[in-house]
């Protein structure tokens, strides 16, 4: 996985990650890590381009939630504390959509699981970038 960064400059200023590549158990805590150095670095609103990302698996969803948990200013739960990680998820998407993160483009593989897990309840998913940039 790779993961490239780009900034737009709209109503308030918008840091987008470039995902390319599975984002799966060998790899979503890098993910959570550059969330973290954009957050240190002054991001506040984060959109998630998952265009380029073919496979996500459980653990790819623990990332997603641990940067929109992060973006709230809190600690996000450990994801070694396997279902208590999982029961956070669960209790948060029951709270509905969060705004400081978004995703665009996930593939068909991705937004399955996206919606078998309940999570496009919880993050806003757009197919075009300038509507993505533009609801910020």
């Amino acid at each position: 996985m790779n993961v490239s960064t780009d900034h737009f400059e709209g109503r308030v200023p918008v840091t987008i990650m470039n995902v390319q590549g599975d984002v799966d158990a060998s790899n979503y805590q890098d993910l959570i890590a550059r969330a973290r150095e954009l957050y240190a670095g002054g991001a506040r609103h984060i959109l998630i381009d998952l265009s380029k990302v073919p496979y996500m698996g459980s653990s790819g969803l623990v990332a997603l939630h641990s940067i929109a948990v992060l973006l709230r200013g809190q600690q996000s739960p450990d994801p070694d504390a396997g279902w208590q990680a999982y029961h956070q998820i669960g209790r948060d998407v029951e709270r509905g959509a969060q705004h400081a993160v978004k995703l665009l483009s996930p593939q068909p593989p991705v937004t399955r699981v996206l919606q078998t897990s309940g999570m496009d309840r919880f993050f806003e998913v757009h197919a075009d970038r300038s509507a993505a940039l533009a609801s910020f």
